[in-house]
């Protein structure tokens, strides 16, 4: 079964059918580059572009980088402020003219990366954290998604922890990836000392080049991870919501 997924990130816009039966992606990935400002009106341009795309006629599930009730964005720490109250359900359908289902996007990352990757399987306290323009974050027990957990913006040094310890933190200030480690390791303690999980996948774009940082990241009691499906989890939990698995 396809279904399509869309990704909306702080720094682009990406998508592609799935195969929900493999939680692979069908054909390449289309990305384009987040306007700004991030409007809802720019944003539904650019999720328009991706799905016409690949001239896609069925439902679209599409992330949101905040957090979503029902399919009303609640918060927009990396997008414009207007999304807040926004029914993205609604605009985006309205402008594909296509079923849309919306939900956050670290949540579609983490139900992706239980169902089909490095969390497959896993019972217990399972934290999926995706570190890109922020850090993201999908909190499990036994499976079952605890939704909306943003833990990005948890205090860590006077500061939204991802404005200290995410990607863009160290792309910004030009962070060697010891340093960056260092940050993200305090981070991880933090969120460690909260939560106590046995299971922590690290997700989002870094996730490809984990070597590089994960081995430098010390007393962190939980198993540490990174993600099986990479920066395509996204796109793959979106489309799985869109097909209501």
């Amino acid at each position: 079964m396809n279904v399509f997924g869309v990704d909306i990130g702080g720094t682009g816009i990406k998508g592609a059918p799935v195969d929900l039966d493999r939680g692979d992606l069908v054909e390449p990935r289309y990305k384009v580059l987040t306007p700004h400002p991030a409007t809802p009106d720019a944003i539904a341009d650019g999720v328009v572009e991706v799905v016409r795309h690949f001239g896609w006629s069925g439902p679209v599930g599409i992330t949101f980088p905040g957090v979503v009730t029902g399919s009303v964005i609640r918060t927009a720490a990396n997008v414009d402020k207007t999304w807040i109250g926004t029914d993205a359900g609604q605009l985006l359908g309205d402008r594909l003219s296509l079923r849309a289902t919306v939900l956050n996007d670290a949540d579609a990352a983490g139900v992706a990366e239980m169902a089909f990757g490095a969390g497959r399987g896993r019972k217990g306290t399972v934290l999926l954290l995706t570190f890109g323009t922020g850090i993201g974050s999908a909190l499990f027990m036994d499976g079952k998604l605890v939704p909306n957990t943003e833990l990005g913006h948890l205090e860590l040094h006077g500061r939204d922890a991802e404005k200290h310890a995410s990607t863009k933190a160290k792309d910004d200030e030009d962070l060697s990836w010891e340093h960056w480690a260092h940050r993200v390791q305090k981070y991880l303690a933090h969120v460690e000392m909260l939560f106590s999980p046995e299971l922590i996948i690290i997700g989002g774009g870094v996730s490809r080049k984990a070597d590089k940082f994960l081995p430098l990241i010390k007393g962190i009691r939980a198993e540490m991870v990174p993600a099986e499906l990479q920066n395509n989890a996204g796109i793959v939990g979106a489309a799985m919501a869109a097909a209501g698995r």
